[in-house]
């Protein structure tokens, strides 16, 4: 039976079929790995809750085809290209949870002409309050954000080259609290923060008319 898509509003809700209802919770898992291959192009991706942080109107996440992609053709991409600055699409995984874990996903920006952003979430507790790491193609930096009652604040970052159109791998880790970020496998900064303590979500996150494409979303919980 095909289920209905399902959106976390602005206050950390899930939309579905038109209803409100409270936040799934999120069983905890060791590891996940999602290479996006048994899902229907086309289609919004079984096995993630799709929300919104900030303004404008609802994400568009849909599974596509991308032969380049390095874990095979398909791929999750948010495709509204919506160009409302504050708009921030998230899409996480269901059925896993952890404190300190290590995150990473493949991403290949194509296009924005407000950003090219991929983003990469840990200890996300609703729409709303999370941890991302960003990295832009337009910019050429990546930054450390905390997102709390839905501002985002940067607390760390640096500046390096960040290439349109080819795949790269971005990678966050969080341990107690202290954060790590990479690129590609190599560290580029760390830094402590203590905003978030307790288990939460992984996920990803774009920015405005970004089109970018995500393919081999993996974490494992660190014990």
């Amino acid at each position: 039976m095909a289920h209905p898509e399902r959106h976390i509003g602005r206050r950390g809700v899930v939309l579905a079929a038109g209803a409100l209802l409270a936040a799934p919770a999120q069983a905890e898992g060791r590891s996940i790995r999602q290479d996006f291959e048994a899902m229907a192009t086309g289609r919004p991706p079984p096995g993630f809750t799709l929300g919104l942080t900030g303004g404008g109107p609802p994400p568009r996440w849909v599974v596509v085809e991308d032969f380049s992609a390095p874990a095979g053709p398909k791929v999750l991409a948010e495709t509204s290209r919506d160009r409302t600055d504050t708009r921030f699409p998230v899409a996480i995984a269901e059925g896993f949870a952890a404190r300190d874990v290590a995150a990473s996903v493949a991403f290949r920006p194509l296009d924005g002409r407000v950003d090219q952003a991929a983003g990469l979430i840990v200890r996300f507790r609703d729409a709303r309050n999370y941890y991302v790491a960003r990295a832009n193609a337009l910019e050429d930096n990546v930054r450390l954000y905390r997102v709390v009652d839905g501002r985002r604040i940067q607390f760390a970052g640096v500046d390096t080259r960040v290439p349109r159109d080819r795949w790269q791998r971005l990678g966050l880790s969080i341990r107690g609290d202290r954060l790590e970020v990479s690129l590609d496998g190599r560290v580029l900064f760390g830094a402590t923060d203590r905003s978030f303590a307790e288990a939460g979500g992984v996920g990803l996150w774009t920015k405005a008319d970004s089109l970018t494409h995500f393919d081999s979303l993996e974490a494992e919980e660190l014990t």
